[in-house]
């Protein structure tokens, strides 16, 4: 865990006052990239964990101290203990945590893995296109407009909608009446 708190640290005193850009992150060194997503997904999945072992944690006392005997809820998990049900002690506090710590470090350790192998087949993939091949990467050449929103247009300081014609629909006494 101290070693985590040392490597965010140092992370922190390496970021500058402004946003990168997208460019700026692909200048950091594979490995630096690599251990910043592993801190994201561990610290990320701490809450899951911490929640699933507690309860796991639960369950297991509940199952040690009464067999699971539906009749003594007083040791049993969460959603089902009895009002004023036994409190964990602290060396169980202790376990559920550094349980939790554990599946964190393994969630986040797996996710590594199955990005090293995602990276591997798409390099396997590049290195699989024959030499000389040209390669067509499509962009759209212009902006797509923002669509008009449907309804009516909110009236402007004149009463009109901007385009001057003045809108008499709701007040039909207001509208101009013409000669016969």
């Amino acid at each position: 865990m101290l070693l985590l708190l040392a490597f965010s640290a140092v992370n922190l005193m390496a970021q500058t006052t402004t946003t990168p850009d997208a460019d700026e992150t692909s200048n950091r060194p594979l490995w630096l990239r690599d251990l910043r997503r592993w801190e994201i997904v561990a610290f990320g999945s701490f809450p899951f964990t911490m929640f699933f072992s507690t309860i796991g944690m639960d369950m297991y006392r509940w199952h040690r101290e009464t067999g699971m005997d539906w009749g003594r809820r007083e040791y049993a998990p969460w959603p089902i203990t009895a009002a004023g049900g036994a409190a964990m002690t602290d060396e169980e506090h202790r376990r559920t945590i550094f349980i939790a710590i554990g599946l964190s470090a393994g969630v986040a350790i797996a996710d590594h893995f199955i990005q090293r192998g995602r990276r591997e087949r798409e390099r396997r993939r590049a290195e699989a296109i024959p030499a000389g091949t040209v390669l067509i990467i499509r962009t759209p050449l212009f902006e797509d407009e923002p669509e008009e929103p449907d309804g009516p247009a909110p009236y402007d300081d004149e009463g009109d909608y901007g385009d001057g014609v003045p809108e008499y629909a709701e007040n039909a006494a207001a509208a101009p009446q013409s000669p016969p």
